[in-house]
């Protein structure tokens, strides 16, 4: 197993600089220029040489390529084109409202859709076993933004539960003002990524149900609670571990949508007025680290998965 994590490790530092390079470059072809963000319309050709020269595009490529590259070192992620601040405070900043959005909607999912797969799959011939299946067909197909703005509608506007809409200026000096702002876009959230996971949930399930090891289990003289608790769990949490890691980071990244029906001061927020404003400090800086976070989401769940299930270790001694 430490080996494993060994290779694991470099593959994961190797993806990340594939990811750096891919990056970078992929930004640099796109039209227009860097130093475009610092002017306005009808600029000199002394203006935009200065400018140039200011944000470093009047160098080589592959020069620019490795000063950000050996910025990234020193954990420096670079100045904003526009407020000339520094770019990694602002996105610690952010994160302080993007990570709790997506971890709390994750963790209140995880809470929905386990239960509701579960009872999908053991009741399936059973009219509510059919309504749950139902249910998450009907979720996956709902717009997460829809599902914002309904939620906006009965319960911040309606009945006044909640906010419609913002963070509290203080961030979390006040614990439960920031939760109150979170609680909406967290069930909106929840609601969709619920209903995903929850159909995973139910075909692992019906999987267990099917197999011969719990019917060798259940002839033996094992209850069906008993047989699913000592055999069925860890052979369905294998796969289902894979699709959580998939679905945690993607709530990270399509976070953007339902800061923006919220107006909540996240990571997403900040990458629509960075691209707005052709701001490449920040964009570069907000996709490296939505890429850092990704990658080891990934990881973490690759490796939940060999603790789980003693097979995937084994095979990882056998190949070592």
């Amino acid at each position: 197993m430490a080996l494993y994590l060994v290779r694991r490790t470099a593959f994961l530092v190797v993806s990340l600089l594939l990811a750096m390079v891919v990056l970078f470059f992929l930004l640099r072809v796109l039209p227009g220029d860097p130093s475009n963000a610092l002017l306005s319309v009808g600029a000199t050709k002394e203006q935009i040489a200065a400018a140039q020269r200011q944000v470093g595009s009047d160098q080589p490529l592959l020069q620019q390529f490795f000063s950000w590259f050996g910025s990234l070192l020193t954990l420096n992620l670079g100045e904003s084109f526009i407020s000339s601040l520094p770019v990694g405070p602002e996105i610690a900043a952010r994160l302080s409202v993007t990570v709790p959005l997506t971890l709390l909607s994750f963790a209140l999912a995880l809470v929905l859709a386990l239960p509701i797969g579960f009872v999908a799959a053991w009741k399936a011939d059973r009219w509510y076993g059919v309504a749950l299946s139902a249910f998450s067909q009907l979720g996956i197909a709902v717009p997460v933004f829809w599902v914002g703005i309904l939620l906006v509608d009965v319960f911040a506007i309606t009945l006044g539960w909640f906010p419609s809409g913002g963070f509290p200026r203080d961030d979390w000096e006040d614990p439960s003002a920031a939760l109150t702002s979170l609680a909406l876009p967290v069930v909106t959230i929840a609601i969709v990524m619920s209903a995903s996971i929850s159909r995973y949930v139910r075909s692992a399930t019906l999987d267990v149900i099917g197999s011969d090891y719990l019917r060798n289990a259940r002839a033996l003289g094992s209850g069906f609670s008993r047989a699913m608790w000592r055999h069925g769990v860890r052979n369905g949490a294998v796969p289902v571990i894979s699709v959580l890691g998939i679905e945690l980071a993607t709530t990270f990244l399509g976070a953007v949508v339902v800061e923006s029906v919220f107006t909540l001061p996240g990571l997403g927020s900040m990458l629509l007025k960075a691209i707005e404003q052709h701001d490449y400090p920040n964009i570069q800086g907000i996709l490296f680290v939505s890429t850092l976070l990704v990658l080891i989401v990934g990881f973490l769940a690759d490796i939940a998965q060999r603790l789980v299930d003693p097979r995937l270790r084994r095979s990882i001694s056998g190949n070592a």
